[in-house]
């Protein structure tokens, strides 16, 4: 605004210049000078607060666009700060899950720990060993057959007195198998350990080998019992590591066994010979009552050909009588016929009577 005016009051004064020059009345002059200073005055105003109002008025819009942006830029940081609090929220609660899931499975794993060293403890001894396999084997026999004391018996007793651990009483030809558990852990831990030399491992290995063969002896020569048992018997190992490592590594036992007819099994391989077993029953059972319920249907076929005779017979007997109730009927039809002849007889003759 100030160089406006400053420019207006230049202009002014070239003016005035040019006018003296020319000779033109100062007085007039002055007077045409005032009339312009009051008209630029006046325009000057009315620009003034033409520009001051147009000024108000974009400063009013541009302060109403700015308060409505910030509205919007403040609903979307407020929906965003929500959306990520409950994101967070979400997210916190999750790991407050997780780390009650985790504090969970650590206690399981103590506990787990506390077993697995009470288990060690257990099996460090033998005739803990030997009662863990013969539970483990009880366990097997109820979970396939079930307690059925006709299919198998626990701590039997053979007539050498020997006392198996579990007596299988299969199928003929089979027969009596006897199945007893044998837990060879501690030479079998001691060859695997590295910590201990070569040499003394491969003792100890020589021990397992050792302690595996006479397993196998006692077997055959306790529970084979010809004419009374089966030609074989089971020797059961509870570890599924060491059934696997015999068969890796020790071929020779296995041979050994099969010549003193001993079959080696795990937890695993007993369950599906004794799972190949229970079919072999059920196949005979069903042989025998399908013999039963032939011998049955032959006998309910004869008693059905008695009754085809009898109903024959009957069957005549009832046509008989139908023929016979129909002549019978015929005899009363022919009877009535003769009744009724009589009687319109007998009408005709007193009719005439009357009329004499």
């Amino acid at each position: 605004m100030e160089y406006i005016i400053l420019g207006i009051l230049i202009i002014i004064t070239i003016l005035l210049i040019f006018l003296l020059t020319k000779g033109i009345n100062e007085g007039h002059i002055i007077e045409k000078i005032g009339n312009i200073e009051t008209n630029v005055v006046k325009e000057l105003g009315e620009f003034k607060s033409s520009l001051e109002r147009n000024m108000n008025e974009d400063f009013s819009k541009q302060n109403e666009k700015l308060e409505y942006r910030l509205r919007l830029i403040n609903d979307q940081v407020n929906e965003r700060l929500d959306q990520n609090f409950e994101k967070t929220n979400k997210t916190f609660t999750n790991v407050l899950e997780r780390l009650s899931k985790i504090d969970e499975a650590q206690k399981k794993i103590d506990t787990l720990s506390k077993d697995i060293v009470s288990l060690q403890g257990v099996l460090t001894d033998k005739k803990t060993r030997g009662i863990f396999g013969e539970v483990n084997l009880r366990h097997i026999m109820e979970n396939v057959f079930g307690v059925n004391d006709k299919i198998y018996k626990l701590q039997y007793t053979l007539p050498n007195e020997s006392i198996v651990d579990c007596a299988l009483f299969a199928p003929e030809p089979l027969g009596l198998v006897g199945i007893d558990s044998k837990f060879p852990l501690e030479n079998y831990r001691n060859m695997l350990d590295k910590s201990i030399s070569e040499d003394a491992r491969e003792t100890y290995e020589k021990m397992f080998k050792s302690d595996m063969k006479k397993h196998i002896d006692a077997i055959s020569s306790k529970y084979i019992i010809p004419g009374v048992t089966s030609d074989q018997a089971i020797l059961f190992l509870p570890a599924e590591a060491i059934f696997a490592y015999v068969n890796a590594y020790h071929s020779d036992v296995i041979e050994y066994a099969y010549k003193k007819r001993v079959w080696i099994t795990s937890p695993t391989t007993l369950i599906s010979t004794l799972t190949t077993i229970q079919v072999i029953i059920k196949n005979m059972e069903r042989d025998k009552y399908a013999k039963v319920i032939h011998r049955e249907l032959k006998l309910l076929d004869e008693e059905f050909k008695r009754y085809k005779d009898r109903w024959d017979k009957l069957s005549r007997s009832i046509e008989t009588v139908g023929k016979d109730v129909k002549d019978i009927h015929t005899t009363t039809e022919k009877i009535t016929k003769r009744f009724n002849s009589i009687n319109e007889v007998e009408m005709e003759t007193l009719t005439y009577e009357e009329d004499k």
